[in-house]
């Protein structure tokens, strides 16, 4: 059952449309490469939209009504959208959920030092990374450094082309015979990705003998142009990233090449189609979380409460308070757990079963299963949500296909999707293929990315 290519029946209208969303895809994972960018950007899209505040809303002893919009901030990391249906939201929602996390190296809390007349920053990596990737490219530094004083500094440099850039070095090659017999993942030890960060000693009149005189120059830097210091890292989160924008990717410009699309290609699609829809009957609701690429734990991750405590919340506020209220909306639900898809490769088609695996332009893809070997670590969803999902999709004449991470054996992959299923409720896996996932610049197809934002809008509306 060969899908067709999405690129064959677009009209010009459609096609300009594809544009427009893509170009505004590719600026918002260019100018956003963290969770608390995503979130902050989101907020200020969501509210343009006419989303209010779920906290000022409650403080103010207001009521929520079908046709409210409200979104819920989560340590700053995690964001959830719901626009409130004529239906009780006891009888369930529609919900999209993707993660805003990206594999990236984050400064230990200890960072600076300095060797060899230079200054580094001391890094551990996040999520899956092949740690020779991280060598010898353009990097930068984007974070948050919180004072004693309760003042948060932000912190985004190497991305304005006036700016610096940083970089981790790699062995030279006429040194590099031990190294190149070894294989990939000892290639390049994760303890060696430091980031080069100066080279220039501080000069202090009459005191020749400074003690570390370039790490000194940095935090001089950093004091006069931050006004922070360098025990201000033990509550710092910053985070390495590669430095530069997503571009137009191709001569006939059918692809985008940039960092971070794991997951940000389904986060935003899922944003943008909620923030499309004016009305809806089931309650749609968009998460966007962090925390996935190590397992989704932690406060801001998929398995804290938050999800849970806002639905409470807004189902308090929309006058259907009760405990089993809220378990019947949660087991009545539907969702779509946005994140993306490995796509087929070529070059490394032995990785791949190619009639199901996702060939890029072809639309929207679903998992009905994840996870590795005998599907272990999966949300299997069932044969009767599967046929809705491809109702609603034929219905709204969206190109979609089915899919698998790999071959058996391979490797594999999870998502979110077993978390909410744990209520009760139907999920599926979905979103866009992506090439050289992982890498610091992963590609995906603009086809795909119009089609799962047509996609989620279908399902958001008529699941």
């Amino acid at each position: 059952m060969e899908r067709p290519c999405a690129w064959k029946a677009y009209t010009p209208d459609a096609l300009a449309e594809l544009e427009q969303l893509c170009g505004e895809y590719r600026a918002f994972i260019s100018e956003n490469k963290t969770e608390r960018e995503c979130v902050r950007a989101s907020v200020a899209l969501a509210e343009a939209a006419g989303y209010r505040d779920l906290e000022a809303v409650r403080a103010e002893g207001g009521a929520l009504n079908p046709g409210d919009k409200v979104y819920a901030v989560n340590h700053n990391k995690s964001l959830m959208l719901v626009n409130l249906g004529t239906e009780p939201m006891e009888r369930g929602m529609n919900i999209l959920g993707a993660h805003i996390d990206s594999p990236r190296l984050d400064l230990k809390q200890n960072p600076l030092y300095e060797a060899g007349d230079m200054a580094y920053l001391d890094t551990h990596y996040y999520g899956g990374v092949k740690a020779y990737h991280w060598v010898a490219t353009p990097l930068a530094l984007h974070g948050v450094v919180c004072k004693k004083d309760g003042t948060t500094v932000e912190v985004c440099v190497g991305e304005d082309p006036a700016d610096p850039v940083f970089c981790i070095s790699d062995l030279l090659i006429h040194l590099a015979a031990d190294q190149m017999k070894k294989p990939a993942a000892e290639a390049v030890d994760h303890e060696n990705l430091d980031v080069i960060v100066g080279g220039k000693p501080v000069v202090i009149e009459g005191d020749e003998e400074q003690k570390e005189p370039v790490k000194q120059l940095f935090l001089n830097i950093l004091s006069e142009k931050y006004g922070i210091d360098e025990e201000d890292f033990l509550s710092a989160e910053i985070e390495v990233v590669p430095a530069g924008a997503a571009r137009d990717m191709g001569f006939d410009r059918s692809m985008i090449l940039g960092y971070g699309q794991d997951d940000r290609v389904c986060a935003y699609t899922s944003l943008a189609a909620q923030l499309a829809v004016p009305q809806v009957t089931r309650t749609a609701v968009t998460l966007l979380v962090d925390k996935e690429e190590i397992g989704s734990v932690g406060a801001s991750g998929m398995t804290s409460r938050f999800f849970e405590n806002t639905v409470a919340e807004v189902m308090e506020l929309a006058g259907e308070s009760g405990e089993l209220r809220l378990r019947r909306a949660l087991a009545n639900s539907r969702m779509l757990s946005s994140d993306v898809s490995a796509g087929f490769d070529a070059l490394y088609a032995d990785r791949f079963e190619k009639k199901n695996a996702a060939i890029m332009g072809r639309g929207l893809c679903f998992n009905k299963y994840t996870g590795s070997r005998g599907k272990a670590g999966s949300n299997d969803a069932d044969a009767e949500y599967l046929a809705l999902v491809r109702d609603i999709m034929d219905e709204a004449g969206v190109a979609f296909q089915t899919c698998e991470l790999g071959r058996i054996g391979a490797g594999g992959g999870g998502t979110i999707a077993y978390i909410l299923a744990e209520y009760g409720m139907d999920v599926i896996d979905s979103g866009v293929a992506v090439l050289s996932m992982h890498s610091l610049w992963e590609v995906t197809n603009k086809a795909d990315v119009y089609e799962a934002y047509k996609g989620y809008q279908a399902f958001i509306t008529r699941a």
